[in-house]
């Protein structure tokens, strides 16, 4: 008995039924033949799958290789660090006198302003010295005064009334009573101011920080014993590679962004740092050079700081010396608004560092990386100028003028 096989395949899939003749039940109706022109519709739906999920496939591993080039632009070749940190100056105060203290006008931490007080020193001892001082003045002008009165007295009278060496003497003397009061003067001058002294300002606005200070501490003349954080003076530190300094140029745009707030403080680059320590440079105990193995193999580059300073800080950001900085360094200064497309494109562009690294621009070299010097003074006081003998003692030889001939 023969047996029949007939394939069906439906559009979820083939199935293959296999019928012999004795099992066919009665009344069936005789399969069709199997159609060629199905079957070669079923075979291009899959080559048109296949070729779907290649292309997918293609699009991703292209996006990912993009992807991945785009990331080692940006943290590899492109001028950037997480190596950052917030610098400021910092003045360190110290009394110009000794003496103990009685006030104390500053908490820790608290706000200050160029010429406020900080503290006060006993003035007792300083006011004596003025007092003494004035004093001292007061008795070599009347001396002065004299002195010149006589010597003026004896140029006047006629060679019968003295003689040439007694005119000599007396107008030595006089000479010898003006060095003394002039001398006097300097005196009066330095107890004047070491009184004002006595009364120790902020030479910055700023902030008291690490206040130590109590009244009662005995304040020692030259001993730094309050420090003062200049709020004018906040710049940032970048500490970039070697290999990245080609792309910073002084006045690229820079931005900061600190650990705590997402908003980044903006900026420029003011200068490049000159020089940086050289273990090799120091002298072993022989005095010979002292030069570490290295692995050759690999090959560090060194971090160079670069100076930031700071153009906008945002609102509710504050400025704390020590925070850790990232720097963001932008060559070329943004114009307009910019869309997704033109940063793609602009990263893009960025890729051809990969192959072609970048050269150095002309304005980077030279002097111009040590940036411009800021002059920087503080008032000080100028001497007073000295008294006048007669004006502090009117009237006291009066007629000095007058020849005794004309009496």
């Amino acid at each position: 008995m023969s047996v029949v096989a007939l394939d069906e395949a439906d559009t979820k899939g083939s199935t293959t039924t296999a019928y012999s003749a004795t099992s066919r039940p009665a009344g069936d109706v005789p399969l069709p033949p199997p159609n060629r022109a199905q079957g070669a519709g079923r075979h291009i739906v899959r080559m048109l799958r296949w070729l779907a999920k290649l292309t997918a496939t293609l699009m991703i591993v292209a996006f990912a290789v993009i992807t991945a080039l785009i990331t080692w632009q940006y943290y590899v070749v492109s001028p950037w660090t997480r190596n950052g940190s917030v610098r400021v100056q910092v003045a360190n105060v110290a009394p110009q006198v000794s003496g103990q203290i009685i006030e104390l006008a500053v908490l820790d931490n608290q706000r200050v302003s160029k010429g406020d007080l900080l503290y006060v020193i006993d003035p007792f001892n300083f006011q004596v010295a003025l007092h003494t001082a004035q004093a001292q003045v007061a008795q070599l002008a009347a001396d002065l005064q004299v002195k010149q009165a006589q010597s003026l007295r004896r140029q006047h009278l006629s060679s019968e009334a003295t003689t040439p060496e007694e005119q000599q003497i007396f107008a030595g003397n006089a000479a010898q009573a003006q060095a003394a009061y002039d001398a006097a003067t300097q005196q009066l001058a330095l107890a004047q101011l070491n009184l004002k002294r006595t009364r120790v300002t902020s030479p910055v606005n700023g902030y008291a920080t690490n206040l130590l200070l109590r009244v009662g501490d005995f304040a020692n003349q030259g001993s730094s014993n309050i420090t003062v954080v200049d709020s004018d003076s906040f710049w940032i530190d970048g500490y970039f590679e070697e290999t990245k300094l080609s792309q910073i140029c002084l006045g690229d745009r820079a931005e900061a962004k600190l650990m705590s707030y997402p908003i980044p403080i903006t900026g420029h680059v003011e200068t490049i740092t000159r020089g940086i320590s050289v273990s090799n440079a120091e002298a072993g105990p022989q005095g010979l050079p002292n030069v570490d193995p290295i692995y050759t193999w690999v090959r560090l580059a060194q971090r160079v700081p670069v100076r930031i300073a700071i153009d906008t800080v945002p609102v509710g950001v504050p400025l704390v010396s020590g925070m850790t900085a990232t720097v963001t360094i932008n060559p070329a200064a943004v114009t307009g608004p910019e869309g997704w497309l033109d940063k793609a494109w602009s990263h893009v562009e960025g890729l051809r560092e990969l192959f072609d690294p970048p050269m150095p621009q002309l304005k980077c070299l030279g002097s111009g990386l040590q940036g411009s010097a800021v002059h920087e003074s503080l008032s000080v006081e100028e001497e007073p100028p000295a008294p006048s003998p007669k004006d502090l003692n009117p009237g006291l030889v009066p007629g000095i003028d007058i020849s005794p001939r004309s009496k």
